[in-house]
């Protein structure tokens, strides 16, 4: 390698570190927690407040869980768990999705919609 490809090499670096650090700098944290089974809202409440939620699906038993400000999805019998393994979420626009039990939990702000990113203003 010469010297001008680890010049190269060092500026994409710190183009791709402006960017993570931009990312990070706009994120806000999450004020609520909204609830939809089969695109319908059935359960809205504050992110502070610990709590547990029985989720009403059809098909089976989905339990979100809020604890220190952070919504995971403590149980589930659907057959991929893959929402139940799904890490905690806590910042505006995290999602946590079941699929087979058409449940969605999202973080939103006090208004209730999510900011725009780069790609859809």
């Amino acid at each position: 390698m010469k010297k001008k490809d680890f010049i190269l090499i060092g500026i994409v670096f710190l183009i791709a570190l402006a960017g993570f650090g931009f990312i990070r700098w706009t994120q806000h944290d999450g004020t609520q927690v909204i609830v939809t089974v089969d695109g319908e809202e059935v359960y809205r409440t504050d992110l502070s407040k610990d709590q547990t939620y029985e989720i009403p699906v059809e098909e089976g038993t989905n339990v979100m869980k809020i604890q220190n400000g952070e919504v995971t999805m403590s149980k589930a019998d659907c057959p991929d768990q893959i929402c139940r393994n799904h890490a905690a979420i806590s910042q505006t626009g995290e999602t946590i999705v079941c699929l087979p039990h058409k449940a969605v939990i999202e973080i939103t702000s006090e208004t209730g919609t999510t900011e725009l990113d780069g790609i859809t203003q």
